[in-house]
C-alpha cells in the first residue's frame, strides 16, 4: 500500500541504461559516474549487476571496495543517491545479487535479491526480507529483476508502506520480453497504487549478447509515464510527486 500523502518535495528520478564496459569493474564505475553526472537527478537507478554485467561468475564486491570511490565522489558532487547492481559477499561467506546504495558519504548494501532465478541458485543465497529505502521522505521498496515478476514481492514491499517500487533488472530482447517487462511494472503499480521505477539493461551485458532496454516510470494507476528506447546509454528522468 502507498503511504499517506505528506508535505514533501517531488523526487527527481533517473533510470539509466548504462553502456556495459566489459568485465572490468573500474571501467563500469567510470560509465556509471558519467551517467550520474548527466542525469541531474536526486535518485539514479541502474540495472541488475550493472557493475559487472550479468556474469554469474564475476567476483563479489564489498561495500568498502576502493574501486567504488569515484561513485561516492560523483554522488557527493551531484547531490545524488545511486542504486547500482553488484554481486556481494557477506562476512559469513554467503553471496548475494545485491543493490548497493551509494551516497556522497559512502556505500552500503541496500538490498539483497530475494527471488533468484535459474542458475543464480548455484552460487547465490536469496535475501531474507524486503527493504524500504527512505529518500527525502519518499519510501522506496527495492527490487531486483525476477523479484518484480513475482506479485508477492511487491505485495510484501507495499505492506511496509511505500510510495514507489524501484527495480533494477535485465530483460532479454524481443517483443515478448518487452511485453512481459511492461505488464509486470504496470501491474505492480496499479495493484498497490504506487509509482514504479525500472532501470533495465540495454545492449550487451555479461552473458547476454542483447537486452531489451525500455527503462521507465509507471504512475500509480499503472499508466506509462516515460520510457527509454532500446539503446545503451539512454537516461530517462522523471519527477515523482
Amino acid at each position: 500500500m502507498a503511504t499517506s500523502e505528506t508535505k514533501r518535495n517531488p523526487l527527481t528520478v533517473a533510470a539509466v541504461q548504462p553502456v556495459w564496459a566489459g568485465a572490468d569493474v573500474a571501467d563500469n564505475v567510470g560509465e556509471h559516474v558519467r551517467a550520474i553526472e548527466q542525469a541531474h537527478a536526486r535518485l539514479v537507478v541502474f540495472p541488475e549487476l550493472s557493475l559487472t554485467g550479468y556474469d554469474l561468475g564475476a567476483p563479489a564486491l564489498t561495500a568498502d571496495d576502493r574501486r567504488l570511490e569515484p561513485l561516492v565522489e560523483a554522488c557527493r558532487l551531484a547531490g545524488s543517491i545511486a542504486l547500482v547492481g553488484a554481486p556481494v559477499r557477506d562476512q559469513d561467506g554467503r553471496e548475494y545479487i545485491a543493490t548497493l546504495a551509494v551516497t556522497g558519504d559512502g556505500v552500503t548494501v541496500g538490498y539483497r535479491k530475494m527471488w533468484l532465478h535459474g542458475p543464480e541458485f548455484d552460487r547465490f543465497s536469496p535475501g531474507e526480507k524486503p527493504v524500504v529505502l527512505t529518500v527525502d521522505g519518499w519510501r522506496l521498496g527495492l527490487a531486483i529483476c525476477y523479484d518484480a515478476a513475482v506479485p508477492q514481492h511487491a505485495a510484501d514491499s507495499a505492506a511496509l508502506g511505500i510510495d514507489a517500487y524501484v527495480a533494477g533488472a535485465i530483460y532479454g530482447p524481443g517483443p515478448d520480453s518487452a511485453a512481459r517487462r511492461d505488464s509486470h511494472m504496470s501491474e505492480r503499480a496499479a495493484a498497490h497504487g504506487v509509482w514504479v521505477v525500472l532501470s533495465t539493461a540495454a545492449g550487451p551485458t555479461g552473458s547476454f549478447a542483447e537486452t531489451s532496454g525500455g527503462s521507465g516510470v509507471w504512475g500509480r494507476n499503472g499508466e506509462m509515464v516515460t520510457q527509454a528506447g532500446p539503446d545503451a546509454g539512454e537516461i530517462t528522468v522523471t519527477r515523482l510527486h
